[in-house]
């Protein structure tokens, strides 16, 4: 309904019924790619891909997410949960507050790969795809708005998929979580794709979905204090 990823507020909540934040971050990683790789094959099918302007971006941000998840292996998991938190915050904050405006004209390769390594180790060090971050990034680069989202729904899968098997090299996978997770997901971002044509205005639903990501996040710093 709110255009975000399904795993930031999967998550935290995973990780509230008991279930450990390792397999709750592979779980949303799984659950972001299952619904991101959706909208990339019907942009494809529309022929509204860029992939050529958007392709350093397309291999740094997989690869540098893959070594974000190998990394989170050396760092506390308590330390991820409060960065977790904070990038809940900082979600809800973009989405209630961003204007999708350009302050700089930096449409270089070079811009694209800097951007798409850093991205890619936080989001991969977190367990996200990232689309969160990246997408106001670009923006504030000079990239049009309609055109990172494109971009975005396209990079997204690969970064999700990049970190998902990088986890899966060191965590213990609970196949049954991923498949009825998934499943759940993909019949949610349908339902939710039609409330959000038919029924709300989008305004109006990136606030609640905001509110939401804010309790999350405040009940996961409240539950590490």
């Amino acid at each position: 309904m709110a255009g975000a990823g399904a795993g930031i507020a999967l998550i935290p909540i995973l990780h509230f019924i008991g279930i450990p934040f390792d397999i709750s971050r592979v779980t949303g990683l799984f659950v972001g790619f299952s619904t991101t790789a959706t909208s990339t094959l019907l942009n494809f099918r529309r022929g509204v891909l860029e992939v050529g302007d958007f392709l350093p971006l397309a291999l740094s941000l997989p690869i540098s997410a893959a070594l974000g998840a190998q990394l989170s292996r050396f760092v506390d998991s308590v330390v991820i949960e409060i960065l977790f938190s904070l990038f809940l915050l900082f979600s809800a904050t973009m989405m209630l507050f961003f204007k999708k405006k350009p302050r700089y004209h930096l449409h270089t390769p070079l811009s694209l790969v800097v951007t798409g390594t850093i991205v890619g180790l936080v989001a991969g060090l977190l367990g996200v795809g990232g689309g969160n971050l990246l997408l106001p990034i670009l923006i504030l680069l000079g990239f049009e708005a309609r055109r990172v989202a494109v971009a975005v729904s396209f990079v997204i899968p690969f970064s999700s998929a990049s970190s998902f098997l990088s986890y899966a090299s060191f965590v213990d996978m609970d196949w049954t979580l991923l498949a009825v997770s998934a499943l759940g997901a993909i019949a949610g971002a349908s339902i939710g794709n039609h409330i959000m044509h038919e029924r709300m205005s989008q305004r109006h639903i990136r606030m609640v979905i905001a509110m939401i990501l804010y309790l999350l996040a405040l009940k996961m710093l409240i539950s590490l204090s």
